[in-house]
């Protein structure tokens, strides 16, 4: 799956905060995702990503 730097992603299982909204914020090999609710951020790598996001 191709992502864009600033798309907002929609994952399965919801943030401790509650939201399951991320932006992205850097690409790379890995992608950094902020919480849309909370402003955490977080490391993961794409095909992970793959699995957790809402299809």
């Amino acid at each position: 799956m191709s992502y864009h730097l600033n798309e907002i992603i929609k994952t399965k299982k919801p943030h401790v905060c509650g939201g399951n909204e991320w932006k992205i914020v850097r690409m790379g090999a890995d992608l950094k995702l902020e919480c849309c609710e909370c402003k955490r951020i977080i490391m993961i790598a794409s095909f992970e990503l793959d699995k957790r996001i809402k299809k």
